[in-house]
């Protein structure tokens, strides 16, 4: 066919196209016309929705509406995007009664799909208003005119099934017998044959419906995966706690999912802001584009922050000075190394000061101690190198120098930030800033940012969500919840135990990393490496590679990389144990054409390129294919921080291997369906 046939036939397409539609807006305006006790404005509304019937979305309509207007909700409708509870005005301004009204009715329509493992955030209460142009929220309730409705709907967000859509509908339509279904008076388009229900009175497989939501969830882009809410874990969203609570579990068991769910819940019930803190500081753009698709009319009621930037933020509004500088405070810690610990004790149980400095980090001024009499004694949870009083004595001389070095130079660290925040915090005992504070990743937190974002909210019921598990720790040292006066108490401590991501493939490469670490989790239960988690996901593959040197183990890589399927670099990571390691595949991979995206650069949107980044940059994230080049070399060689100065004993050796292992057992969870390994020997 040529140009002038081909526009010919998009010309006949367009025309037929404009008939239907002009057919199918005079049948709802037909079927409207059977509510004469309301106004032609609410009618004609009326007509818009019924097309939507035409194209697969079902409607529920209060049998009563044209008579009575008693109702909390005029209608239901079920549509790709979602349940929408619509309250339908002729005119004035949404006062409370009406708004709450239909927060009552929406929180009864989350209830009823609750139970087939819908998520919250996919039931939305609409106020439209008939024969007026408007687009604007009253709290989660979004205000839509006339002519604004029909766009909006279409435009949201596909979230269900055709099957799921009729199955939603018909239960909606027994859980609420006073809302009678209705449609445009013609037929509309046939389900196709393997999306028909297996029921012929209209009931519906449960567990199917469930598979096909997976299954959707599978085929979409990843960005969209690390989002799907799997229907099992529905009611840990929705559940009332009446305090601290904790979410725990395994990789891949979907905790991270659970927790931006129950942020939009949260936001959608109470009238405060809910404050969503990671340690890592890309993490937030990620989870904050990923609320604003998944819940657009509350996202912005969800400040999503690293904790150190916030607890900065927090000391500027209350006037605090805040003197950050790492590389000053840095330099002090040299000198004071230099000066007190090269020719200490300590340098007999590990020469690296990387050591050290880490034991004032994490356990001295991570802990929040300022005594050596508290130093003494206080445990040092996951760290191995077995320390006397006197050697106690002298990390606590090093500290002092350290203070003392950067004191003199006027700057701050990374852990007087969030002292001084918790020491604000604590002080000025004020109306809480925030209705619920979730926290992610918190085995990464130290015990003084753990206190501090507790000193948010307190012990109030739904205040603070802490998620996260001990054996994905990629920092050292460690605590545990009592050390920061949280109890978690019954049903307030929840571990998931399947895995959603992993196939038993790539799991069991995984757990073989670290089968013979034991950890002690922050309730302090020592847990075995290899752990049992039911498995819900059977297509992940590993693929081994080694070859003899570097430059033949990368034309694998690149290899490999360029075999994938036309757009799959967008569903693609390429993790490193360090930078330096990044470095290098960042000018490999720049230099072979395939583009890349650096992970502290990614914000949650699909982009077509290899999201390039370190193990700890990966945490919290999911991809489909993970590639590890070289990923056993740390273990022979370690870190230049690590090995500087000397052999280590073999206390601080193990405990290095352990967290190194931790590591890149993280980035092997990371993958879904394609685990890379690459390998080349050590002479």
């Amino acid at each position: 066919m040529g140009a002038d046939g081909a526009a010919s036939q998009r010309a006949q397409d367009a025309r037929r196209q404009e008939r239907l539609l002009r057919e199918q807006w005079q049948a709802g305006r037909r079927q409207a016309l059977r509510w004469d006790a309301v106004g032609e404005d609410e009618q004609r509304l009326l007509a818009q929705l019924l097309v939507l019937t035409a194209r697969g979305w079902r409607l529920l309509v209060d049998r009563h509406w044209s008579r009575t207007r008693t109702a909390d909700a005029d209608m239901l409708l079920v549509g790709p995007g979602g349940v929408f509870v619509l309250h339908v005005t002729a005119g004035g301004e949404p006062g409370d009664g009406r708004a709450a009204g239909l927060l009552t009715a929406t929180k009864a329509a989350e209830s009823a799909v609750a139970s087939l493992g819908m998520s919250p955030v996919a039931v939305q209460p609409l106020m439209v208003f008939a024969g007026q142009r408007r687009d604007a929220s009253l709290g989660r309730i979004r205000l839509l005119g006339e002519h604004e409705i029909g766009p909006v709907l279409l435009s949201q967000r596909h979230r269900l099934r055709v099957e799921s859509v009729r199955a939603i509908a018909d239960h909606l339509e027994r859980v609420f017998p006073d809302y009678a279904g209705s449609a445009v008076d013609q037929q509309t388009p046939p389900v196709p044959e393997g999306h028909r229900p297996s029921a012929p009175d209209g009931l519906f497989d449960l567990e199917g419906l469930r598979d096909a939501a997976l299954k959707g969830a599978l085929r979409a882009p990843i960005e969209q995966w690390m989002t799907f809410l799997h229907p099992d874990q529905v009611a840990l969203v929705r559940r009332n706690w009446s305090g601290p609570a904790r979410i725990s579990g395994p990789a891949g068991t979907g905790k991270t999912v659970v927790a931006l769910h129950r942020a939009a819940h949260l936001a959608r019930r109470t009238t405060g802001r809910i404050l969503y803190v990671t340690f890592a500081n890309n993490l937030p753009r990620v989870q904050s584009t990923f609320l604003k698709a998944m819940a657009p009319a509350v996202a912005d009621r969800v400040d999503f922050r690293s904790l150190h930037s916030w607890a900065q933020e927090f000391l500027q509004e209350r006037g605090i000075p805040v003197r950050l500088h790492g590389d000053k405070a840095e330099t002090a810690f040299s000198l004071a190394w230099k000066h007190v610990g090269r020719e200490s004790r300590l340098a007999e149980l590990a020469p690296a000061p990387a050591y050290w400095h880490e034991e004032i980090d994490y356990v001295i001024k991570g802990r929040g101690l300022t005594r050596f009499e508290e130093y003494a004694i206080v445990p040092r949870r996951r760290r191995r190198a077995s320390l006397h009083r006197t050697h106690r004595r002298s990390v606590w001389e090093l500290y002092e120098a350290y203070e003392t070095l950067r004191g003199e130079r006027g700057v701050h660290d990374f852990n007087d930030v969030l002292s001084l925040a918790l020491a604000e915090a604590s002080r000025r005992r004020e109306r809480p800033p925030y209705a619920a504070v979730i926290v992610d990743e918190v085995q990464d937190l130290t015990l003084v940012g753990v206190r501090l974002l507790h000193a948010l909210v307190g012990d109030v019921p739904n205040g603070l969500l802490l998620v996260g598990d001990g054996q994905q720790t990629v920092y050292p040292g460690g605590f545990r919840l009592t050390d920061a006066g949280i109890d978690i108490r019954g049903d307030r401590g929840q571990v998931l135990r399947t895995n959603y991501r992993n196939s038993k493939q790539i799991l069991d490469a995984a757990l073989t990393v670290v089968a013979d670490d034991a950890f002690e989790d922050l309730d302090g239960e020592r847990t075995p490496g290899r752990r049992d988690v039911d498995l819900t996901y059977h297509d992940g593959d590993v693929v081994r590679v080694t070859r003899p040197t570097v430059d033949a183990h990368d034309r694998e890589l690149l290899g490999a990389l360029r075999s994938l399927p036309d757009g799959a670099l967008a569903d693609t990571a390429l993790l490193c144990p360090s930078l330096r390691a990044t470095g290098h595949y960042q000018r490999l991979l720049t230099q072979a054409g395939l583009p890349v995206c650096q992970l502290e650069h990614y914000d949650g949107r699909a982009v077509d390129a290899v999201k390039l980044g370190t193990y700890r940059r990966a945490k919290g994230l999911e991809f489909k294919n993970v590639f590890l080049p070289r990923h056993d070399e740390v273990f022979a060689n370690g870190t230049p921080a690590e090995t500087a100065g000397g052999t280590q004993t073999p206390q601080t050796a193990r405990e290095r291997e352990e967290l190194r292992r931790s590591r890149l057992f993280v980035a092997m969870t990371r993958a879904r369906d394609l685990l890379w390994l690459g390998s080349v020997p050590t002479p």
